[in-house]
């Protein structure tokens, strides 16, 4: 079971990023996406630093704030996640939801090629293609 531990949450991860995309797209209706966006996110800190409580690792902050490579790829880990935030509810303000998410999976195919190139990692033929028919359909379905 635990080998599959990380199916089992990459798919909660689908399952409630397809929630941000509705219940954004709701709630964008009638307001400005980046102050809509800043909303989100102090609520996400603050349920995440529950989270962490409730964990009892509120003490393990303090070790992750002293390393300093860490914390240095943590912030820019930060500021790239808040900024695909603000441009994925901008375009949801603007477009679809149908439209919109599959284009924002493209990211799976720009990760990907980043991580060969940056990480040095390596995938099978079946990889590349399953990644390159990702990239394909999500533009298909965007402007089909």
């Amino acid at each position: 079971m635990e080998q599959y531990l990380w199916l089992i949450y990459a798919l909660l991860a689908a399952l409630t990023a397809a929630l941000v995309s509705i219940f954004g797209k709701i709630g964008l209706q009638s307001i400005d996406a980046n102050s809509a966006t800043a909303i989100r996110s102090i609520i996400m800190a603050a349920f995440l630093v529950l989270v962490v409580a409730l964990q009892g690792n509120l003490s393990k902050l303090p070790v992750i704030f002293a390393d300093k490579k860490a914390i240095s790829f943590i912030f820019l880990s930060g500021i790239a996640g808040a900024s695909s935030w603000l441009f994925y509810f901008l375009a949801l303000k603007y477009g679809k939801v149908s439209q919109v998410a599959p284009i924002d999976k493209l990211s799976v195919v720009v990760a990907t090629v980043l991580a060969i190139g940056f990480l040095g990692e390596k995938i099978s033929m079946i990889s590349g293609l399953g990644i390159l028919l990702i990239g394909v359909g999500a533009i298909m379905v965007a402007l089909g």
